[in-house]
This record gives structure tokens, C-alpha cells and sequence, in this order.
């Protein structure tokens, strides 16, 4: 029997596919954190965010094990009931050190972390400017705040700063928020003159560092990228790309991370993560504190990718290859994978309408040789200029 709910739902997901926009999941059995089964032969993946292939590290799996063995698979309840294993303050206090902050606190998800944190910190009578590309759960925690809000146009400062000036007076408190690493276009923020809007407007500034922590700034993440490290005041990321586990985080002054401990929803009534994800995040860590050289390879591959196709030069392991339509960008990740590339066709509403794209990411180690061959590919098919 076909529900008037069903017929909503088919005519929604005609309407997808009509413009190249329906998504399916498909099974990906990840063999090493570079080669992946999917469906097929076995593929070499430039589309994953293990920049650190961390995921399938001996001493990070053993670290999940062994703390599975001690603590069990689960946590058991919410942090602030018996869910607080020994295991959390510890990694809290080992991502403090790495982002030089006073404190931390452990979410969910990164996308957990955002729907808690910036309600908590801004509300109705407050305001909030986020950069127009600003990754989904930042937007999306945005909103669940009810403050005020505009987007400034991406990157641009001198816009942020026309911004304040016409809003920042009106309104009791003020945010500001920023991808570090932007996701789709692997840009850095420009977090110096960030910083200094935010000072001089009384705004705190909160960076998104998903895709900067192990990989940019030595493995401290954006906030470390321009040299000595920024004073940004909130400092967010997620355990699950170079960390290679799962989770989210913020690391900030001690009063802050007490108030999220106490008034944080996505934190009070979430299940804590199991022991066996704190413990690799934990020896992802070590990792990252003490192979300085392991964690710039990345964006030394992204490097090498960009300069053999005359591309600008990469400023992370994420590098885009903006197509234009859907189609364009689909047609071009089946040819990939013909080839022996897994590459993910990105397209709207993930990205704006008409940069449907190719979004390659670079990993530690993903080979030269590979790196070369997939170069040599996409000028070889007119997919970039020789």
C-alpha cells in the first residue's frame, strides 16, 4: 500500500536523480587506509580524510583494543551520569596540550560538538558572523542558537569588517565563526586578521580545525599555521580524519570548558564515546606530538599533485577540481574508477550550484608513483590544462 509519506518521498527522489543529485551509500571495505573494495577491483582512494592512514596504524588499533579489553565496548551512559570514563579527561587533557589551551571537552561528533557548543556560548540577544562557507554543523548550530546572524563572503576580512561595523553595536555578544581548513576548497582562513577584527570588535572567534589537527601547523592544527600560535579563543575540531578514530572536541580557557560541561545539550544527554575510540584517539595523538615529519606528507602530496597539474599551490591535503555541472563531476568519477581511483563527485548542496566537483585528498602515504599516475590521468582526458 503506498502511503501519501511514500509518494513524497518517491517524488522527491525522482526529482534528485532528474538532476544528478540522489545519493546512495555504497559498502567501502578500507584494506589499509589507502586501498579500498568497493563493489570491484580494489581501488586506490583520494577521497578519504584518514590524511594520516591512522585508522589501520598497529599502535593505534592495539591502543582500541586494549582499553575494550579493560572498560568494555560502550560507555554506558551520558558523561555526566556514569559514562565519564578514566580514558576522557585524559585525552581532554592530552588535546589541550596540543592546541595550547587551558581545558578541553569531548563531544559525540564533531557535528555534536557545534550543535552543542554555540548555543550554549550565544543566544537571541546576541549576534553571529560566519564565513558563507562555513562547514554545515557550524551553520546548523547557528541557527539552533537563535541569535542574529550574517554571513561574510568567504575569506574576506575587509567584508567581515563592514560586517561588525554595522552590526557588532547593536547586540550584547558576538561570535565568529570560521572553517580553519575549509573542506570543500582545503583553503586555509585568514585567522591573523581574524584574531585581530575580533579583538578590536569584543567578538570571539571560533575556528572549525576538522581538517587542520595532525596535518597543518606541525600537527596542531590552523590556529599554528602562521607561526607562533594565534590567540583564538575557541579552538573546535574532530577526532575522525587525521586522528583516524571518531568524535569531537573543543579546547579552550578552563571557565568555558566548565560551562560546556554543565549547559551543552549535545554533551549532557548524548551517550559518552566508547573507551576503545578515546584510547586511539589517544595514541593518534602520541603519534601526531612525535613524527613532526609523518604529519606534513600530506599536504606534501597535495603539493606535488598541485604542481604537476599547474594547479595554485596547495595550502592542505584537500585539493578541488571544480567541473561545473553534476553530471560533469559523476561522469568524471566513473572514469576514475575505470581507472583504478576512487575520487567522489561532490555536488550541491554540499557545495554551491555550478562547482560540482572532483575533491581529491592527500594522505601520508599515498605514493608518488600514484600521485603521478592520477596526475597524468586527468590532463590525459582534458579534465586539467597541461
Amino acid at each position: 500500500m503506498t502511503t501519501s509519506l511514500d509518494a513524497m518521498a518517491r517524488a522527491k527522489l525522482a526529482e534528485l536523480d532528474a538532476a544528478s543529485l540522489k545519493r546512495t551509500l555504497v559498502a567501502s571495505d578500507r584494506t589499509d587506509g589507502v586501498h579500498i573494495e568497493r563493489e570491484g577491483p580494489t581501488l586506490i582512494s583520494f577521497c578519504c580524510n584518514d590524511y594520516l592512514n591512522l585508522t589501520h596504524d598497529p599502535r593505534v588499533k592495539a591502543a582500541a583494543h586494549a582499553a575494550t579489553e579493560r572498560y568494555g565496548v560502550g560507555s554506558g551512559a551520558s558523561r555526566l551520569v556514569t559514562g565519564n570514563h578514566p580514558l576522557l579527561p585524559e585525552l581532554e587533557a592530552r588535546l589541550a596540550r596540543l592546541k595550547g589551551a587551558e581545558d578541553a571537552v569531548v563531544f559525540g561528533s564533531g557535528y555534536l560538538a557545534n550543535l552543542g557548543i554555540i548555543p550554549t556560548l550565544v543566544g537571541p540577544k546576541d549576534l553571529i558572523l560566519a564565513d558563507e562557507l562555513s562547514h554545515a554543523c557550524l551553520l546548523a548550530g547557528r541557527q539552533l542558537s537563535g541569535a542574529a546572524s550574517h554571513l561574510f563572503r568567504h575569506n574576506d576580512a575587509g567584508h567581515l569588517e563592514d560586517v561588525l561595523e554595522t552590526h557588532r553595536g547593536s547586540h550584547r555578544r558576538c561570535l565568529i565563526l570560521t572553517d580553519g581548513v575549509f573542506s570543500m576548497d582545503g583553503d586555509l582562513a585568514p585567522l591573523p586578521d581574524l584574531v585581530e577584527l575580533a579583538e578590536r570588535f569584543d567578538a570571539w572567534l571560533m575556528t572549525d580545525d576538522a581538517h587542520g589537527i595532525g596535518v597543518i601547523g606541525g600537527g596542531r592544527g590552523s590556529t599554528f599555521a602562521f607561526g607562533e600560535k594565534l590567540p583564538v579563543p575557541l579552538q573546535m575540531g574532530t577526532l575522525s580524519k587525521a586522528v583516524g578514530g571518531y568524535g569531537g572536541y573543543i579546547c579552550a580557557s578552563r571557565p568555558v570548558i566548565d560551562l560546556l560541561k554543565t549547559r551543552a545539550r549535545t554533551l549532557i544527554y548524548s551517550t559518552g564515546l566508547p573507551p576503545g575510540t578515546v584510547a586511539a584517539a589517544i595514541a593518534a595523538l602520541d603519534i601526531i606530538e612525535s613524527e613532526p615529519a609523518y604529519c606534513a606528507r600530506p599536504v606534501e602530496n597535495a603539493a606535488l599533485f598541485c604542481r604537476t597539474l599547474n594547479l595554485p599551490a596547495a595550502e592542505s591535503p584537500i585539493v578541488p577540481l571544480v567541473l561545473g555541472e553534476a553530471e560533469t563531476a559523476l561522469a568524471a568519477s566513473r572514469m576514475l574508477e575505470a581507472e583504478g581511483f576512487l575520487v567522489t563527485a561532490i555536488r550541491p548542496p554540499t557545495v554551491p550550484q555550478g562547482t560540482a566537483r572532483l575533491r581529491f585528498t592527500f594522505t601520508a602515504k599515498h605514493t608518488e608513483d600514484d600521485i603521478l599516475r592520477l596526475a597524468h590521468l586527468l590532463r590525459d582526458r582534458g579534465l586539467a590544462a597541461a
